[in-house]
């Protein structure tokens, strides 16, 4: 079993709070860490439930760098004042000072419900400093046009529970404009559906995290990108290349569907668009 390493600490977004934001840090005990994950929460949740259901160790024992973050004005960051009101839009310079000051760039967003009032503004206007994201029935999807949805190009995971009938399938219609996404409907759960099956959750997102892991690996070792004729190092890839070469190890079904050439569990449904 690999070893993991826990810390806790805080960041200071001056910019933004006065009160320094506090965060849950998990990576593997030895081996640099292939990818860097940002863990946001929603309006009941925080850091600790990441580390309660195992996540921080989950993503660590992957290979991957991950930092819970508690949200102004919620779990250990209660003394500090939010860049704006619920349910509004939060500057997209707050999660990239937060990136910048942690090390996280470029990043994986993790963005149940209420973060994306931070989250979605992030990924619109810095897509060069994420990685991927991974929108768990986020907030505020309504806040942008079909059209800035379909300029990014960033690789997406949408991940919804079937219970979820108001917000997991509002925020899918508006989601599924996004140029690169794939799909999770895991079934049975709610709307917090990482909550109500972890173990699902975790193989969701550990096997959407190795595919820009099998790209950076390969890449390493070439002077060419795999798109034909394409000539780039492994640091300036475009997400647009490592989503179409991820597709490599994908097994086609139809035109439309393909399924991850891998095990998976009968929990949930996995739709690649």
């Amino acid at each position: 079993m690999s070893a993991v390493e826990m810390t806790e600490g805080s960041v200071h977004v001056e910019s933004y709070c006065e009160t320094p934001l506090f965060y849950r840090q998990s990576q593997p005990l030895s081996g640099a860490p292939q990818v860097s994950v940002l863990l946001l929460h929603g309006i009941r949740f925080s850091s600790e439930d990441w580390l309660r259901i195992g996540t921080l160790e989950a993503l660590a024992k992957a290979g991957c760098r991950a930092v819970a973050l508690d949200l102004p004005g919620l779990g250990q960051s209660k003394s500090a004042a939010a860049p704006a009101a619920l349910g509004q839009l939060a500057p997209a310079g707050f999660l990239k000072q937060v990136c910048e000051k942690l090390g996280l760039d470029p990043v994986v967003v993790v963005s149940p419900s209420l973060s994306g009032m931070y989250s979605l503004p992030f990924l619109m206007e810095h897509q060069p400093a994420v990685r991927a994201y991974v929108p768990v029935a986020p907030i505020c999807t309504d806040k942008f046009t079909a059209e800035q949805y379909q300029a990014v190009k960033v690789p997406t995971l949408i991940v919804y529970g079937d219970q979820d009938a108001q917000l997991g399938e509002l925020s899918l219609g508006n989601l599924s404009k996004l140029a690169n996404h794939r799909v999770v409907v895991m079934k049975g759960a709610g709307h917090p559906c990482y909550l109500d099956d972890p173990d699902t959750w975790h193989k969701a997102l550990v096997e959407f995290l190795h595919t820009l892991f099998i790209c950076t690996k390969e890449w390493s070792d070439k002077d060419r990108c795999p798109k034909e004729g394409a000539k780039s190092s492994a640091l300036t890839h475009t997400h647009t290349d490592i989503h179409t070469h991820a597709h490599k190890k994908l097994t086609k079904i139809n035109k439309k569907y393909f399924t991850l050439d891998l095990k998976l569990t009968s929990s949930a449904v996995f739709l690649f668009f």
